[in-house]
């Protein structure tokens, strides 16, 4: 068993939920974030900055907060979904278009590391706020512009939102059932991936600032992250002319892999993607002999043979209940996972003893859980310091922070700049 020690996170309390403050403050600790982004790209992506340890500054509008805040189910008027992509920030309000605002975001800006936004493209330099302005205040600055479409081309200035990306990288056309229409997931796939990889970008950025001392911009389009993660599509188009069709829960490339039902109501998938993997499965279904047939040696071949692979895996596991099934596949050490809804992620046992879903104390809520850190580190592990703020929340303190005086902030207040 590993040591809770060298996990990365804090050792979990009782029922392996509960994340005391982590024993180190972060890996990014030091850092500096300003998130001017909203809905989902942008955010999620300071919030993985946070996670670690970055201080993250939420930049809302004074009379506009971020729609995240009533997206969704609410308790007790405060939405839930904030209270996950808010955590670790604090909130401030700040009127940008203003120049009493301006003004005050430059000096933000002077003593940040990151800024993270997702306006149309022209809109920061309409407010006086382009990189021209950030930068010549601190030239040390990364400017993080995540947009549906990027800063130039034919369709930079379109509204851009994640299921614009879904439907035109290809994910929609290749997902759902062969006779049935293109599919969109129901949730945000690919801000969160455009999340990832902003976050990534970041670090890329600042690492080569240590060598240059200069920021940069990152221009990140929501298309493009999830373009490549549909794998080796242009490839096989432009060597091949192939387009990849919708083959359901099957695959083009191996079988059998897809979802099953079992006696008692049950659904699981299976996944065959190994020669020996789709041996264990067929001997254990009762069919061996076809393991010996020459198409089995490849994936293409096996997926040729969908229908009477998965004729048999299908026949076997619907005279088993779901516990018989699972037992089964482990013990022949063949790949298969129960079809889980949320309830059933919160009460697993593997995401309790990894403290996936964890434990956060809330002003607002009492304790609510969420999803923990996204990965662990065994000395600077980061974590959960606080889940999503109240609106403008830490405004005062964040500009006192930068020099303002008290009565300066309550001119601004007063001028509905906050």
């Amino acid at each position: 068993m590993t040591d809770p020690s060298l996990s990365g996170r804090p050792e979990p309390g009782a029922g392996g939920r509960t994340a005391p403050e982590p024993p180190s403050p972060g890996p990014l600790a030091g850092l500096r974030v300003l998130d001017l982004a909203t809905l989902f790209a942008g955010p999620l992506a300071a919030t993985l900055l946070g996670d670690y340890g970055a201080e993250v500054i939420k930049v809302e509008h004074p009379h506009r907060p971020d729609p995240s805040r009533g997206h969704g189910p609410a308790k007790n008027g405060v939405g839930l979904w904030w209270k996950l992509l808010g955590r670790n920030k604090k909130t401030v309000t700040l009127d940008l278009s203003h120049p009493d605002g301006r003004d005050v975001l430059l000096r933000l800006a002077a003593g940040a590391d990151v800024v993270v936004e997702n306006f149309r493209p022209g809109t920061l330099e309409r407010w006086g706020l382009g990189w021209e302005e950030l930068s010549a205040r601190n030239p040390g600055l990364v400017l993080a512009r995540v947009t549906g479409f990027g800063q130039f081309g034919p369709y930079a200035r379109r509204p851009g939102f994640g299921t614009l990306a879904e439907a035109m990288s290809g994910f929609a056309a290749i997902t759902g059932e062969p006779d049935g229409p293109p599919t969109l997931p129901p949730f945000g796939l690919a801000d969160a991936i455009a999340a990832l990889t902003t976050s990534y970008a970041v670090m890329a950025a600042l690492h080569r600032r240590t060598a240059t001392g200069r920021g940069q911009v990152i221009d990140l389009a929501l298309i493009e992250p999830m373009l490549t993660v549909l794998g080796p599509q242009p490839l096989w188009y432009d060597q091949l002319g192939h387009v990849q069709p919708r083959t359901g829960n099957r695959s083009a490339n191996v079988a059998p892999r897809n979802t099953y039902r079992t006696a008692d109501g049950s659904w699981v998938a299976v996944s065959t993607s190994a020669e020996s993997v789709a041996g264990r499965v067929m001997r254990l279904v009762g069919r061996p002999e076809v393991i010996d047939e020459p198409w089995f040696a490849t994936g293409a071949g096996r997926a040729r043979h969908a229908e009477e692979l998965d004729g048999a895996v299908a026949d076997w596991i619907a005279r088993h209940d779901r516990a018989e099934v699972l037992a089964a596949f482990e013990k022949a050490e063949a790949a298969v996972a129960p079809i889980y809804d949320i309830r059933e992620v919160m009460a697993d046992p593997q995401y309790q003893a990894l403290d996936s879903i964890t434990e956060v104390p809330d002003e607002e809520l009492g304790t609510v859980r969420m999803q923990n850190v996204l990965f662990r580190l065994s000395e600077t592990p980061g974590g959960i310091r606080w889940a999503g703020r109240p609106h403008g929340a830490d405004t005062d303190e964040v500009l006192a922070g930068i020099g303002l005086t008290g009565p300066e902030i309550d001119a601004l207040r007063a001028a509905g700049v906050l």
